[in-house]
């Protein structure tokens, strides 16, 4: 059955920005990354965290429920010449099914905030050496946070076509919770991590970033989907004539092990 998710898939992997560098030169220094490991990423998408990863580690195995995120994911690996990843279907229910060797590292970015975290981490513990550990990433939002003016006039046009209040299914409000449940987990070492990241967009990567949104895919918006990128792009212009669009991402990761003993 497709999913709005699939019809992103894309988009998503196209128009959605990176994580920073530093969030990889933290995984590489805190895993001792220098080829020889195994890596999970759960909640792959198209390989958001998989292809950057792949030339660190002796093998990825990239899992999502998704068929046509993994099916973009196995085209960019292609495309950049990464044969070391193993593209799988499998939601966090599945961890333990997948018959995956030893776990050195996981990580999972925003699709954490869609997980059942306490068993997924619990499954975690089972497959992960004893030195593993998992990391996850994600936008962080808070209240009263500085927004640039032109989220305004995006939102005003998504309402337009899908209705007030609908937010992004990935907006990272709940990072104290992320964080409490790591350290209540058997991975309860827990350090965390934050970054700035300064990122421009072109009126084409703002359009496309909309279409990588579930609630804005072109699955959801339909035959309305060429109206929607006109309209968002003329109200963009509008709002900003020069066509670039600024806003700072914050990014927190946290990294969790198991307790020394």
């Amino acid at each position: 059955m497709s999913t709005p998710f699939a019809s992103t898939a894309p988009y998503y992997a196209r128009y959605r920005p990176p994580y920073p560098r530093e969030f990889h030169t933290l995984l590489a220094d805190r895993f001792a990354l220098d080829g020889s490991q195994t890596v999970l990423d759960l909640g792959a998408g198209p390989g958001t965290l998989s292809l950057p990863l792949a030339p660190l580690a002796d093998h990825v195995y990239a899992v999502d429920p998704e068929p046509a995120m993994l099916a973009e994911g196995a085209r960019l690996a292609e495309e950049r010449g990464l044969t070391n990843i193993s593209w799988l279907r499998g939601d966090d229910t599945a961890v333990t099914r997948l018959c995956l060797p030893r776990i050195d590292l996981c990580v999972i970015g925003r699709a954490f905030h869609r997980m059942d975290r306490g068993r997924v981490l619990a499954d975690l513990d089972e497959v992960l050496a004893p030195r593993g550990g998992v990391a996850v990433v994600t936008s962080l939002h808070r209240p009263g946070d500085p927004r640039p003016a032109w989220l305004t006039v995006v939102e005003e046009v998504r309402e337009r076509f899908i209705g007030p209040g609908a937010r992004p299914a990935d907006d990272g409000a709940d990072w104290d919770d992320l964080v409490e449940r790591l350290a209540k987990s058997p991975l309860s070492r827990v350090e965390t991590h934050r970054w700035d990241q300064p990122v421009r967009h072109t009126v084409d990567e703002v359009i496309g970033l909309q279409l990588s949104l579930p609630a804005t895919s072109p699955a959801v918006l339909g035959e309305r989907m060429t109206a929607f990128g006109t309209q968002l792009r003329r109200a963009l212009l509008d709002h900003d004539p020069r066509g670039t669009y600024d806003r700072t991402l914050r990014i927190g990761a946290a990294v969790a092990t198991r307790p020394r003993r």
